[in-house]
């Protein structure tokens, strides 16, 4: 017992440290600007950071469009969004990116309903079970995480580019820093022996790449784009998990970002005044990080644009 205390205690003491130190360097966006008027669409809004980042768009007075897979919890975070804020405009509206048909639908629902749209959060995503596919025959960490944000991007392109000042915001990870052997014709790719975290990995180096890439494209109007990091955050995004690790994650949880702290920088590249001139870069804790070396080569976001357009075209045609 008293070997077990003397090897709890300095663990503990650790875990403290870095949970004070992760308070003392999470960025906040301090911005008091004010969106009446503006609208915005956050994916995977119904919870964690994107239900956090919906919540502070809706208290600065923009339309809030909640696009979420799971029409009850979506509901539920409006009715919560809507009495936390007081903003009777904030909607519910059905959006599945496992699935193009679903994407296409929403995609088309939203260009023709909404004269619109100043903010897009590309936020929805799921960490577990690499080996899983979408019924395209795509890996579904790869069609949540990134082809589906690919192809919904590109859906509303030209309400944004009507729309002055919007902007694209797509939530990566540093976990992009780990992907291992990447290589644009094998986006689809699953080892035998069950790395799912390299999947993971793999789909959030690709939104980085589309970040890049998009902002050059973008180059003329007054669209802009940015990727972040938020951070370790305790989120549901690993909800599948295994029983096991789920209780590790949920004791580790606790060292980690909460969902609010979570969301500042989705929030500050949503709005922050006096950022055009990153549009492409990356953000962390608030402020612009340069790009992880894996996503340095200038060459590969315009190969991953070619791929993945090619890819999407075998689906839908």
């Amino acid at each position: 017992m008293r070997l077990l205390f003397r090897i709890l205690i300095p663990v503990a003491a650790i875990l403290a440290m870095f949970k004070l130190w992760l308070k003392w360097t999470t960025g906040w966006c301090r911005s008091n600007v004010r969106l009446v008027g503006k609208t915005a669409i956050i994916t995977g809004a119904n919870t964690g950071i994107g239900y956090e980042t919906a919540k502070d768009l809706a208290k600065r007075g923009a339309r809030v469009i909640l696009a979420c897979r799971d029409p009850t919890r979506g509901q539920k975070a409006v009715e919560k969004i809507v009495k936390a804020t007081n903003n009777q405009n904030v909607i519910f509206k059905h959006l599945d990116l496992s699935t193009f048909e679903s994407v296409i639908e929403f995609a088309k629902d939203i260009n023709k309903t909404e004269a619109r749209l100043d903010i897009l959060v590309n936020n929805a995503g799921m960490g577990f079970r690499g080996y899983l596919k979408a019924d395209n025959g795509f890996l579904l960490i790869m069609q949540t995480n990134y082809f589906g944000h690919f192809l919904l991007t590109n859906l509303l392109l030209d309400l944004m580019k009507k729309t002055k000042n919007s902007r694209i915001v797509n939530v990566g990870s540093i976990a992009a820093k780990f992907t291992e052997d990447f290589d644009v014709n094998q986006l689809n790719k699953y080892e035998a022996s069950g790395h799912h975290f390299e999947v993971y990995c793999r789909s959030k180096l690709c939104n980085l790449l589309f970040t890049i890439e998009l902002a050059d494209r973008l180059k003329g109007t007054s669209v802009t784009t940015y990727s972040v990091h938020p951070g370790a955050v305790a989120t549901e995004a690993f909800r599948t998990i295994p029983a096991v690790a789920r209780i590790i994650t949920t004791v580790l949880g606790w060292f980690m970002k909460n969902s609010l702290e979570g969301a500042q920088t989705t929030i500050y590249c949503s709005l922050q005044k006096g950022i055009e001139n990153y549009s492409g870069e990356h953000f962390e804790d608030c402020h612009y990080v340069s790009r992880y070396k894996i996503a340095q080569d200038p060459n590969l976001p315009k190969q991953l644009w070619k791929v993945t357009e090619e890819l999407i075209k075998t689906v839908i045609g």
